[in-house]
């Protein structure tokens, strides 16, 4: 089924949250909108209980909380969005926001890294620019060095 028709939020092509796992609760919003900033809700927060979610595996569970511990508050991520005048604009840049979170948190670990030895060149050329900074250094000091 193409994603567009599928309900809920699409996070990747394996992945859809269901509406009805997300919450969505509106407030004052501090940026800019003239008069209507006192009158409208248009600070958007999306949460999503992280914790409770059917549609999450164990692994792609695991991630997410080990990624997006920090963020979880008794499960549950929230993201929030006031950059815009318009609530439905707001809505739309916090699905988008969540949904990258999401993706990027369930997304399989990159390769391991290959150690490497630093070449000869690079650690001489550390040292001399070491001892150049010394040198360097120890001309500014206002007493005479003790080697004398």
């Amino acid at each position: 089924m193409p994603s567009h028709l599928r309900p809920g939020l699409a996070v990747g092509p394996a992945l859809t949250i269901p509406r009805a796992e997300l919450t969505e609760r509106f407030s004052r919003s501090s940026g800019p909108g003239g008069q209507g900033v006192n009158t409208t809700d248009s600070r958007v927060e999306l949460s999503w209980d992280v914790a409770g979610s059917a549609v999450l595996s164990d692994v792609q569970r695991e991630r997410l909380v080990a990624r997006l511990g920090h963020r979880l508050v008794d499960g549950v991520l929230t993201v929030t969005a006031s950059e815009h005048r318009e609530q439905r604009r707001n809505r739309d840049a916090a699905a988008h926001r969540l949904a990258a979170l999401v993706a990027d948190a369930v997304a399989p670990p990159g390769p391991a890294r290959r150690a490497t030895r630093r070449t000869r060149g690079s650690q001489e050329r550390r040292l001399t620019s070491k001892k150049q900074r010394s040198a360097t250094k120890q001309m500014r000091s206002s007493r005479p060095s003790r080697d004398d």
